[in-house]
């Protein structure tokens, strides 16, 4: 288990995208204040403030846990950076100098970390996984609502300007990168799981989760043409029904009971748009329920659209995406059942321990609590 040199270049190309992310938000929603759009500037700045609080949270509870696991005393400056929205910064800081070092310069002094006991590579890739997932959560919970707002004002008002086309290329390229950063990082910092690799089986991953997404997302649109109330109605219930779910399923992931609640909160909203493996257990029953639901709510939206077509929505539109949502619902559906099918990097039975003389690193490591397969 190595970080390599793909793994940072990985993480540079990561933080371009939180940054760019940031920016584009920041600006479409001064547009949108500019323009006398109050509605909009505040659901673009509600969007972006919900995402990154939460990430804050997670990301300073784990820094906490991890320097009462090392014996340390919580330091007050990982409070005031997280405080002050830095989280994220601190841990793309820590993880670009601790990679840099590992891959450019002790990539073959490895003796004296071994006299210590300390895997470097092990103690980056850890570092580099825990900031996938904040990515992964800030990317859902921000980037997913913003581009279905993004979308909506676009075909509400015929056209969009250069600030609302940032957004929607930034928020898909984000959406993809993470998702992907994500699942390969993943893999990497568990032992008992095999690594994700060769370009056809990502390409075919990132497919099958891009076009599944997009789909989904341009249905919502359309049902928010048809009535917010209903659509916001539909939202929340998925909402709850994937809140109930992880709570079914008695998820361990965090330290403390309160973050543990957040977590499931977060959970039953990530599932709002895709579907993802919370206990690391056998899904297909799930997954196959909750593609075939997908299915169903997607084609009743069409159906509804196409049997009472709607004079505020232009039709010159409609036709169209109609027939987006079809076709990338279909890829969708058939690059999730080609990459489960023949591409997917099945669990590495000859490392799995026994119940006996299990790794010690197995059972330290959080991760083995969030999978997304």
């Amino acid at each position: 288990m190595k970080y390599t040199k793909s793994n940072f270049i990985m993480s540079v190309v990561g933080i371009i995208i939180y940054i760019t992310d940031l920016i584009v938000d920041i600006w479409v929603s001064v547009r949108f204040f500019h323009e006398g759009q109050y509605v909009f500037g505040i659901l673009t700045v509600s969007f972006m403030l919900v995402g990154t609080l939460v990430v804050q949270c997670f990301s300073y509870s784990w820094y906490k846990a991890d320097l009462k696991k090392a014996g340390q005393e919580s330091q007050h400056r990982f409070l005031l950076l997280h405080c002050l929205q830095g989280g994220i910064f601190t841990r793309y800081w820590f993880a670009l100098k601790k990679g840099y070092h590992v891959v450019f310069k002790y990539s073959n002094k490895t003796d004296n970390f071994i006299e210590k006991q300390i895997d470097p590579h092990k103690e980056v890739i850890d570092g580099v996984t825990d900031l996938s997932m904040l990515r992964l959560f800030e990317t859902y919970l921000e980037g997913c609502p913003q581009l279905v707002l993004q979308l909506y004002i676009c075909l509400e008002q015929g056209q969009g300007n250069i600030s609302q086309y940032a957004v929607l290329v930034v928020s898909c390229c984000a959406i993809s990168w993470s998702t992907v950063d994500y699942q390969i990082s993943l893999r990497k910092s568990l032992p008992d799981k095999k690594v994700l690799t060769g370009h056809c089986r990502k390409f075919t991953y990132l497919s099958y989760k891009f076009f599944t997404l997009l789909s989904w997302m341009l249905s919502v649109v359309l049902l928010l043409f048809l009535d917010v109330k209903i659509a916001l109605c539909l939202l929340s219930f998925l909402w709850i029904l994937g809140i109930l779910w992880a709570f079914k399923n008695q998820t361990k992931f965090c330290a403390s009971i309160s973050m543990e609640f957040l977590y499931r909160i977060v959970v039953g909203f990530v599932l709002i748009f895709t579907f993802f493996n919370i206990q690391g257990q056998n899904t297909k029953c799930p997954m196959s329920c909750y593609y075939i639901v997908r299915v169903l709510a997607t084609l009743g939206i069409l159906t509804v659209f196409w049997v009472c077509p709607l004079s505020i929505f232009n039709s010159d539109y409609f036709v169209p995406i109609s027939i987006i949502i079809a076709l990338t619902l279909i890829l969708g559906i058939i690059f999730l059942i080609v990459y489960y099918g023949t591409l997917h990097p099945n669990r590495s039975k000859e490392r799995e321990p026994d119940e006996i003389d299990g790794k010690s690193v197995q059972i330290e490591c959080r991760m083995k609590y969030f999978l997304m397969d």
